[in-house]
């Protein structure tokens, strides 16, 4: 193979906490192979999504815009291009196996090849689409778990979407995808740099794990947060109405009990770390492939996640939100010859989406003028310049599921979040939202919105949400003008 360009190995869950990777100081977790990226690679504790559900998380990241300035603000905004356009007509061979969450599903976007397999659950956008997984599981004659079959069951409403997989194991997503991966590097020999997407469609729910997989946490003591009534208390009424919605619509399979026990709330868990856990065990199926196929020694390999979910901490179901629980993702580097570092962890803010020309460097290709999205290869080179993000932004439009106000936006700095919601139903004047002192609530508890003695702290943060729009706005001005 002439071109000495890397391959660059791009791996994304979808849903996965922070705090779900034993290395990362998170003992309760079974992680062996996410461990090795951590210990041999590049770890970053503080990346934050800019989206807070699906579709726009992706977009972003594969854009290097903000939601804002894509247009695609929520699931099924129609998505068709990204960098990996960049790529293969630079030379990569671009494959994409698993969920990317385009739409229409699946257009190119730049990929020479897509074996597409979407949301485990599909029942808005896409519910008569038929994947790669739907086709095998009917060449298989077996009727797919899904939420018409799990709404018969009488645990449905207090099952929190935790189910198990009771079809054959190698039929359940996350499975089949890390399958289908491995069948496709053992058969392509290496011809020209790989650019491979592998997208688990875990552990977003229903948490769905084999029995073998969660019995390795029948017995485990899984950390949980307790939900306080002083925090549901304070909450901004959109977020409250979100509660209330999510109880009466079993969105994902997931109905949210607004008092689970803790029975409950430790049954819900255990199964998503199983879901993990079980990824985790194709991330090393998969190692072994790319060893074996000679494709490993000029990798590097990418790990993270599109969001988080709360599992009803704050009293909240999956994401929407913009709690810790939901915008912090994990983000691991690594290669074979350790050339980033072994077992270093970056701790400043930094963005998913910085990695988009991230990557394009990697590739030796030219990073857009007008991306607003920022190389992290200074933080993976140790450059004594780099220091990170002063501030990280998310944004989530009024949607199917976060029904009661129209817009909501997160500044992050080291030491505060603000969220501030518009056009709220339910709110005097449509405003409300959250202030947090992170260094002093670092669990988000204490809602400082209306505290006077912190009005110029909010009004700095607001003026900082104002400056990135306009900036961020300006410099995305001309920047589809080729997509259109």
């Amino acid at each position: 193979m002439s071109d000495a360009r890397p391959n660059i190995i791009f791996i994304i869950t979808d849903q996965q906490r922070y705090d779900t990777i034993a290395a990362l100081g998170y003992p309760h977790m079974d992680t062996p192979n996410l461990d090795k990226l951590v210990n041999e690679g590049v770890s970053f504790s503080h990346c934050y999504i800019t989206a807070a559900s699906c579709a726009p998380a992706r977009a972003s990241l594969f854009t290097g815009h903000y939601p804002h300035t894509t247009g695609i603000l929520k699931n099924a905004d129609e998505w068709t291009h990204s960098w990996v356009e960049n790529l293969s007509e630079s030379g990569y061979l671009s494959v994409n196996v698993g969920k990317m969450h385009t739409w229409p599903f699946t257009v190119p976007c730049g990929f020479h090849q897509r074996y597409v397999v979407e949301n485990k659950d599909r029942y808005l956008e896409g519910r008569y689409f038929f994947d790669e997984w739907d086709k095998a599981l009917a060449a298989r004659g077996l009727v797919k778990q899904q939420r018409e079959l799990y709404r018969e069951r009488s645990d449905y409403r207090e099952a929190l979407g935790s189910f198990t997989w009771d079809l054959p194991e190698d039929m359940q997503s996350d499975n089949f995808v890390g399958g289908m991966a491995k069948w496709w590097i053992r058969q392509y020999p290496p011809k020209q740099p790989l650019f491979l997407q592998i997208g688990f469609p875990g552990p977003h729910p229903p948490y769905d794990p084999t029995p073998d997989a969660l019995a390795e946490y029948a017995d485990r003591d899984v950390p949980i947060d307790p939900i306080e009534e002083s925090d549901l208390e304070n909450q901004p009424t959109a977020y409250r109405e979100m509660r209330v919605h999510n109880n009466e619509v079993d969105h994902d399979s997931v109905v949210l009990d607004l008092d689970p026990s803790e029975e409950q709330r430790l049954r819900q868990r255990r199964h998503y770390c199983a879901n993990v856990s079980m990824i985790d065990k194709q991330i090393g199926d998969i190692f072994d492939a790319l060893e074996e196929g000679g494709y490993l020694d000029n990798s590097i390999v990418i790990f993270t996640g599109d969001h988080g979910d709360c599992l009803t901490d704050h009293g909240h179901s999956q994401k929407w939100t913009m709690y810790e629980q939901v915008v912090r993702v994990p983000l691991i580097v690594w290669t074979k010859d350790g050339r980033f570092g072994k077992g270093r962890s970056v701790d400043e803010l930094v963005s998913l989406f910085d990695l988009g020309p991230t990557i394009l460097e990697m590739a030796e290709c030219e990073v857009p003028a007008d991306y607003t999205a920022e190389t992290l290869m200074p933080a993976l080179k140790e450059e004594r310049e780099w220091k990170g993000r002063k501030a990280v932004f998310a944004e989530q439009p009024r949607d199917g599921n976060f029904t009661a106000a129209d817009y909501q936006v997160m500044v992050r700095t080291e030491k505060w979040k603000l969220v501030e919601i518009y056009g709220a139903d339910q709110a005097p004047g449509g405003r409300e939202g959250l202030l947090f002192d992170l260094e002093n609530d670092s669990l988000e508890k204490q809602n400082l919105w209306d505290d006077q003695a912190h009005r110029e702290v909010r009004q700095e943060l607001r003026d900082a949400i104002l400056d990135w729009r306009i900036e961020t706005g300006h410099r995305a001005s001309k920047a589809f003008a080729k997509w259109r």
